[in-house]
């Protein structure tokens, strides 16, 4: 991957030499163009001076060859000399009369049979040489006078004052990129302490980082950086805690297994082999459930920091949550009733509530006795709110140790629980909005009531 800075110099050159050739194309297109009128203007001014001078001329045959002898010692000295000029050309002339009699011609001037039959500027070739030439009328005098360049004098003019323009965007096009390299390094200097900031960092440390001053199109990307380096930190924390979660909760258990299994391999009568293997067997499901809790802790966790809330049908949802715990409920004789069939939509994360109704219901049939029933009601409210209510018919809470039934790994009277499920009900309420409220009953049992806002 080419660096950033490459990236922005070279589509700038390549535009930036692009343009500059199109533009010097059009530029030496207009100047060859307005030179070669320049010196067809100065060809119809020599003319016009020409025709000046005859006009001043005396009677007689003799004023000709004066006149020529003048013009032409004028001509031969055209680039000679301390005033001469580099741009000068050597001009040549003619004169005929009306009827194409030839008066007088310079050494220099082609050999024409009749005048050009074209007036004003006009090209000719005369010996394979190419000519340009303006001719003017004198009705007055009755003449006709030519002057006329040779077109490849003329050409090696233009093509030097051509080069002369040409030189300063010859130099100038690498001192403008060299100053371009220089000024996008300028300022691609902050991104540059940025990178290295970035690369001298402990990959240990997720501290956000704090450039200053940092260029205001720098500080999206640094907020971004800090947005990411906190997520990570999140979610490293989280991947610690739920470490420090499972190895704290599961080393309890597998030694009591262990203690188990060999119980049953030292025991000396089946009932002795039989119930070790009992213990055994409650030990692990206990282990599973502790196992499915904190998988689901660190499932859900992640999720309800950004929780994805939709509308809901709120009896829908519950009454599939039920019928997907009545196996259990089957197996431990306890009857799921549903009451309050009204429909009901609101706004919330369907699967985090989900999950909260599945604790809430496995925690009331862990508690109930056989033959008893789990009563889960729906209640809309006049003001909005929507209550869910699952009461069981369980022994109750302690109301001292109330506070503590929503710490990690607290089991109160089950000492088959995992001790996770109301610390997750209670860590989904507190994030999608909702609230938990856990009360006896007056005729006996533990009510757990969650509190939602309808739509």
């Amino acid at each position: 991957m080419i660096s950033v800075r490459a990236r922005i110099l070279v589509p700038a050159l390549v535009l930036v030499l692009i343009g500059d050739v199109l533009i010097s194309w059009l530029a030496l297109r207009d100047s060859h163009h307005e030179i070669e009128e320049v010196y067809d203007a100065q060809l119809a001014q020599s003319a016009r001076l020409l025709q000046g001078v005859l006009r001043q001329r005396a009677p007689g045959e003799a004023d000709w060859d004066r006149l020529y002898q003048a013009f032409d010692d004028a001509m031969s000295r055209v680039g000679d000399g301390e005033a001469a000029h580099p741009y000068e050309t050597p001009l040549t002339f003619q004169v005929w009369r009306s009827n194409g009699e030839l008066l007088v011609r310079s050494a220099e001037a082609p050999v024409l049979e009749s005048p050009p039959t074209t007036l004003g500027s006009h090209d000719l070739m005369e010996n394979g040489r190419d000519w340009c030439a303006f001719l003017l009328a004198d009705p007055q005098q009755g003449l006709l006078i030519w002057v006329g360049e040779r077109d490849d004098i003329r050409q090696d003019l233009i093509q030097r004052i051509v080069r002369h323009t040409l030189w300063p965007t010859l130099i100038g096009v690498p001192l403008l990129a060299a100053l371009i390299w220089l000024t996008i390094g300028w300022g691609l200097k902050p991104l540059r302490a940025m990178t290295q900031a970035i690369r001298g960092r402990n990959t240990e440390t997720l501290q956000p980082l704090t450039l200053d001053p940092l260029p205001v199109d720098l500080e999206p990307m640094q907020t971004a950086l800090n947005g990411l380096l906190s997520q990570i930190d999140s979610l490293l924390e989280r991947e610690r805690r739920f470490i420090a979660d499972a190895a704290h909760e599961l080393r309890t258990p597998l030694a009591i297994l262990r203690i188990h299994a060999q119980n049953a391999q030292r025991a000396n009568t089946p009932e002795q082999r039989e119930e070790a293997l009992e213990f055994l067997v409650a030990g692990v499901d206990r282990a599973t459930r502790i196992g499915s809790q904190l998988l689901t802790m660190a499932r859900i966790e992640p999720r309800l920091n950004n929780p994805h809330m939709s509308v809901v049908e709120l009896t829908a949802l519950v009454r599939e949550e039920l019928a997907e715990l009545a196996p259990l409920a089957l197996e431990k004789s306890v009857e799921l009733v549903l009451e309050g069939e009204l429909d009901c939509e609101i706004r919330t994360d369907p699967v985090a509530l989900a999950i909260a109704l599945q604790n809430l219901v496995t925690n009331a049939l862990n508690f109930s006795p056989p033959g008893s029933e789990v009563r889960v009601q729906v209640r809309p409210q006049p003001s909005g709110a929507v209550y869910i209510s699952v009461a069981d018919s369980g022994p109750g809470i302690d109301e001292a140790q109330y506070a503590r039934l929503f710490e990690r790994f607290y089991s109160q009277g089950n000492a088959h629980g995992a001790g996770l499920g109301l610390a997750i009900v209670e860590m989904i309420v507190s994030k999608i909005g909702s609230s938990l409220k856990l009360y006896n009953l007056p005729q006996g049992g533990l009510c757990a009531e969650l509190r939602l806002s309808e739509c």
